[in-house]
């Protein structure tokens, strides 16, 4: 397995709230697990929110009792959830904070996805690329209700409007997808700093190419910045098999 993941704080702003993490070992029971969180919040509460999500979540994989996947995901997920809800119930310096969050795993010949938020995982392979999770986002509801009209949704002017996010309510609704190992070549964890500045059709011919999973998120995160880097950029490419 092969893996690299960066992140990066743009070029307009001034702190960094994603929070990436990746290891190809187990934690807890999973063989491996990839995440990208993006925080929202005032002052640092979006850097604290992503942070502490991601370390409740593998805190919670290492204690979990649960045996599948998806089971172990949405406790450690529900259980950030809840921390950062009463944190920011609690601390008024931390009111309205919240994070999205994808992750991802490679057990059993499958890749087992949970999402909350806008942040994506892609699949690719030598022919196409296929964004796995749908982002729930205000845009990307509106489109799907056919409600968006003209509008580009890259420039809409609610485009970074999220509608689900981890401790912005007291419970969560977490999306989960599985996909067979043999339906990719590699996958991509991202934010929407990369998305909203990189379309499908460059992310493909960038993950397509022959360069190895370093320089494809390096390349990744610089054309996320030549294009504005209006926002953090975060990306994890993952190459699972040798």
């Amino acid at each position: 397995m092969r893996y690299f993941a960066l992140t990066d704080t743009g070029k307009t702003r001034t702190e960094n709230q994603d929070f990436v993490y990746a290891s190809g070992d187990s934690v807890g029971i999973l063989p491996n697990i990839f995440i990208v969180a993006d925080g929202m919040g005032g002052h640092n509460a979006g850097d604290y929110a992503s942070r502490i999500a991601v370390k409740v979540v593998l805190e919670e994989i290492e204690q979990s009792n649960e045996s599948k996947p998806v089971a172990i995901l949405n406790q450690a997920i529900k259980k950030a959830n809840r921390v950062l809800f009463n944190e920011a119930s609690n601390d008024p310096s931390k009111a309205g904070m919240g994070t999205t969050f994808v992750c991802a795993t490679i057990s059993d010949k499958k890749l087992y996805v949970a999402n909350v938020g806008d942040s994506r995982l892609y699949i690719a392979n030598d022919n196409t690329i296929v964004q796995i999770t749908r982002d729930h986002s205000l845009v990307q509801e509106m489109m799907r209700n056919g409600q968006l009209g003209k509008f580009d949704p890259k420039r809409h002017p609610k485009r970074n409007a999220i509608t689900r996010a981890i401790g912005a309510e007291e419970d969560v609704n977490i999306d989960f997808f599985e996909v067979a190992n043999n339906n990719f070549e590699q996958f991509l964890l991202c934010s929407d700093g990369l998305t909203n500045m990189v379309d499908d059709n460059e992310l493909f011919a960038q993950l397509a190419n022959d360069s190895d999973a370093k320089t494809k998120a390096n390349v990744l995160v610089s054309l996320a910045n030549r294009a504005g880097g209006l926002d953090n950029i975060s990306a994890i490419v993952v190459e699972p098999f040798e």
